[in-house]
């Protein structure tokens, strides 16, 4: 048997001649530092020589001062020179990011077609010259108080900044105004180290480039302020109608404000947003006058917050299509990494979930309701509002109606959270006795709840709590109150639901506790900010969720107890790219025990109980989509109306209330449509779902 050898590997010419050569300058240099004995004992004593020889214990251990120096100063050489390349290879970019070439950004329905635009980019260059001295100091005393002095950058707020970075936090505190003009003429946001490095090399070639007022009118014609506008002459219009040059010192002050984020200042945003922008206004102010730029006797004038005028709306968005838009674009900013900066900048195209034909005919199931409507002869039927929104159990919204016309109404209702639910809110109760029990003694086991538990139905039944009777604050017994003060006797939980009778479900939200109710409500889809105060009207309604949230949690009932996250947006895309979208959650909250004891007893509500105005509506009980459950919704005070109805495919919601146009607060529909004081409208919304229902379902 022949034996064979392994094969070992021969170096290349190449690699030879290299190895060569390094062995003959080892050689010289050895033969260099012999030749030169001063220069061989300055080598010995710098030798690292570490662990250090002739030491012992822990001085063997400790490095020498030379040594700790020949560290320091080579770290220092190597950062100095790693630094120096560094800074020669960067070149300031020869192309502005450009405005000018952006497109809108287009919605489009869930079959593709396109359902609207927003605006390009609304940007006008200006002069330094024409801008304001106050409207510079202001800005400047804002973001960068010593930008005439300053190297285009900061050492301080370098530091900051890197050290927000490695805590992973936002970085945009540590820039000067050259840096953030960097940032927005020719670098992406991106917040990466490799970023901020070029972002301050930049600053620093620039800074030594340009003067300072080119910096700064650069800096004020490409800084983004909201409202889809670039530049400080656009913004004046879009917030104040008036050209910069007419701005006073308060409202230059307010503009130096949106540069922190307009997002999260705007005050047409949101109240949050009003006071966050009224706190940094007065700041503002302040550093103003610190800086000595406003005197304090001018100051002493500024002392209202300037209120920016309402933003305009988008011709084009007229009808729904505006709540529409408004609501795939928030979507959009919830649960995507695309600033609002960047989406002002437009070119992304939004692919939405809502359903043409079923947006066309909730519209019109809304407006046939509302033509019965006579506000020039009954004061009770103005100032009225509709929300109403369709979500598929999977969470895709397919429709949904805001309003009469978002270029008449900006305010979207059908995400309205200022609507009391009411006895609407009854199933989740319910859902949460089924699926947790109630505990009847303080610190006992749970007892198992089902359809067939009974509980006293009559009227004006004192509420109890596991130590006795619930009093108010005001120092009365709490006691149920049914519609219409009628007494119903012992009565089962399926038949309390299916003809909403309070009195049972108002002792079973103590009995279950009212802090499991809320959960529930909570896993089946309503979101925590909205539920109400955790007193015993709580079980009947006093939480306040928009259309669109009470559509997608009794969807959970109509998916099996399977919840999944309300979504208006299926895909994003920009360039061509798919854009990275979150995907709405999914969670099992409830069995499909539960989910089907629930359905079952709304299914009788509408067959024989509370709901037979749908029955009615619709023509019979089921639908070509399948059996119908659904629920209607009151208040005591009657200031709101709700029918909530779903199939196996459907849920859809709708709420009806008033708006005093004065204060915004709900007042009263007594009297709506011309019906006696007190007569609850829940045939309304539920007579909307069964036109809207005939259509599509």
């Amino acid at each position: 048997m022949s034996r064979h050898r392994r094969a070992v590997p021969r170096e290349s010419s190449i690699l030879v001649a290299g190895r060569l050569r390094a062995q003959a300058m080892v050689r010289s240099v050895r033969g260099f530092v012999a030749r030169s004995p001063r220069l061989a004992a300055a080598v010995r004593r710098l030798r690292w020589g570490y662990p250090r020889p002739g030491r012992q214990g822990i001085r063997r251990w400790l490095p020498s001062w030379r040594q700790l120096l020949t560290l320091v100063v080579g770290t220092l050489g190597l950062l100095t020179g790693v630094i120096a390349f560094a800074y020669e290879r960067t070149q300031i970019p020869t192309d502005l990011n450009s405005f000018a070439t952006q497109q809108d950004n287009v919605y489009y329905w869930a079959d593709g077609t396109e359902m609207g635009r927003t605006g390009q980019v609304n940007r006008q260059a200006l002069p330094l010259s024409k801008v304001p001295a106050s409207v510079q100091w202001a800005v400047l005393s804002a973001e960068n108080a010593t930008f005439y002095t300053d190297s285009g950058v900061s050492p301080s707020g370098m530091l900051r900044a890197v050290y927000e970075m490695v805590q992973g936090r936002d970085t945009q505190g540590g820039s000067t105004i050259t840096q953030q003009y960097v940032k927005n003429a020719y670098l992406n946001r991106d917040q990466t180290l490799s970023r901020k490095i070029s972002e301050i090399f930049i600053a620093i070639k620039l800074d030594s480039k340009l003067s300072k007022q080119q910096i700064l009118e650069n800096y004020l014609n490409t800084s983004w302020f909201g409202r889809g506008t670039y530049g400080i002459a656009r913004a004046a219009q879009a917030y104040y109608g008036k050209d910069v040059s007419q701005l006073d010192p308060s409202q230059a002050a307010f503009m130096a404000t949106l540069l922190k984020g307009a997002g999260d200042y705007d005050p047409a945003i949101s109240r949050a947003n009003h006071d966050r922008a009224k706190v940094r206004w007065a700041w503002v102010l302040d550093r103003m006058v610190a800086n000595g730029e406003l005197s304090a006797a001018q100051r002493a004038k500024y002392t209202v917050f300037p209120e920016p005028i309402e933003p305009k709306r988008t011709i084009g968005l007229s009808g729904q299509t505006g709540y529409l838009v408004e609501t795939a674009k928030a979507y959009t900013a919830a649960h995507t990494k695309i600033s609002p900066a960047q989406f002002d900048l437009g070119g992304y195209q939004i692919y939405t979930t809502f359903d043409k034909p079923k947006e066309k005919a909730l519209t019109s199931a809304v407006q046939n309701m509302k033509s019965g409507l006579k506000p020039e002869q009954r004061e009770a039927d103005r100032n009225v509002r509709v929300g109403a929104a369709s979500v598929v159990p999977d969470g895709r919204i397919v429709a949904l109606y805001g309003g009469e016309d978002y270029l008449k109404q900006g305010f979207n209702d059908a995400n309205a959270a200022t609507v009391p639910a009411g006895s609407a809110f009854t199933p989740f109760v319910y859902a949460a006795a089924l699926r947790d029990g109630v505990q009847l003694q303080r610190g006992a086991a749970r007892t198992p709840v089902t359809p067939d538990t009974v509980y006293n139905g009559d009227d004006k039944v004192p509420v109890k709590t596991p130590e006795g009777p619930y009093w108010d604050r005001g120092g009365k017994m709490a006691k149920t109150a049914n519609d219409g003060g009628k007494s119903w006797g012992r009565i089962s939980l399926r038949e309390a639901m299916a003809q909403s009778v309070n009195g049972p479900y108002t002792q079973l939200g103590m009995d279950v506790g009212l802090d499991h109710v809320g959960k529930a409500a909570v896993d089946a889809g309503l979101l925590p900010d909205t539920l109400g105060a955790q007193v015993p009207a709580f079980a009947l309604g006093n939480s306040t969720p928009s259309v669109i949230r009470m559509a997608d949690a009794y969807g959970t009932f109509a998916a099996g107890g399977t919840h999944t996250e309300p979504y208006s947006v299926l895909r994003i895309v920009h360039g061509g790219a798919a854009v990275s979208l979150d995907k709405p959650a999914v969670t099992q909250p409830f069995s499909p025990q539960i989910a089907g004891a629930v359905t079952q007893a709304l299914e009788g509500a509408v067959q024989r109980g509370s709901a037979t105005a749908a029955r009615d509506a619709l023509g019979g009980t089921t639908t070509r989509d399948g059996q119908v459950a659904g629920k209607t919704g009151t208040v005591q005070d009657n200031t709101s109306a709700w029918f909530v109805g779903y199939t196996k495919h459907l849920s859809t919601a709708v709420s009806l209330f008033r708006v005093d146009p004065k204060t915004q607060l709900l007042v009263s529909l007594d009297g709506l449509g011309g019906a006696p004081t007190g007569q609850f409208r829940t045939d309304w919304p539920a007579t909307a779902w069964a036109d809207y229902e005939k259509a599509v379902g």
